[in-house]
C-alpha cells in the first residue's frame, strides 16, 4: 500500500512528538521508500508559524527527500468534488483528493477531518 503523509504527521515526526511505538511506525514507512507528500503539505510545513530556523532546515531536508505530489488536473477536479460535498478546509480537501487520485492511504492524526470522504483510506499512527 502506498501512502501519503498529512502535514501534522510530518511536523510531529520531525519535532519528535511521537511516542516510541508511533515513531517506529513512521520510521518503518520511511524505510520502505521515499515519502509522498502533497504540495499543500510542503507549503504548510514550510509556513508553520511555530517553527524556528533549525526546524525549517529539518523540514527542508525532509521535503528534499520526499516525493511532492503536485496539483494536477485530476487532483484539482477531485478537490472541487470533495469541497462541494463535504464541509472541509481547502488544504484538507487537496490532501484527500491527492490521496484518492493516486490511490494512497492517508497517514494523519486528524482522521475526523477526513472520515466521511468515500473511498479514502486513512491510518492514524496514534491508534
Amino acid at each position: 500500500m502506498s501512502y501519503i503523509l498529512d502535514t501534522n504527521v510530518v511536523i510531529d515526526y520531525i519535532q519528535g512528538n511521537f511516542p516510541d511505538k508511533e515513531a517506529t511506525f513512521i520510521e518503518n514507512l520511511l524505510f520502505l521508500g521515499i515519502p509522498n507528500i502533497s504540495v499543500i503539505t510542503e507549503i504548510e510545513v514550510l509556513c508553520w508559524k511555530h517553527a524556528n530556523e533549525e526546524d525549517v532546515e529539518q523540514y527542508k531536508k525532509f521535503i528534499e527527500n520526499s516525493k511532492i505530489m503536485e496539483l494536477c488536473n485530476s487532483v484539482k477536479l477531485k478537490t472541487i468534488d470533495i469541497r462541494r460535498n463535504h464541509k472541509i478546509k481547502l488544504p484538507d480537501a487537496l490532501i484527500a483528493a491527492t490521496a484518492l487520485v493516486h490511490d494512497f492511504e492517508l497517514i494523519t492524526r486528524n482522521t475526523k477531518d477526513f472520515e466521511n470522504i468515500a473511498g479514502l483510506k486513512i491510518k492514524n499512527p496514534w491508534d
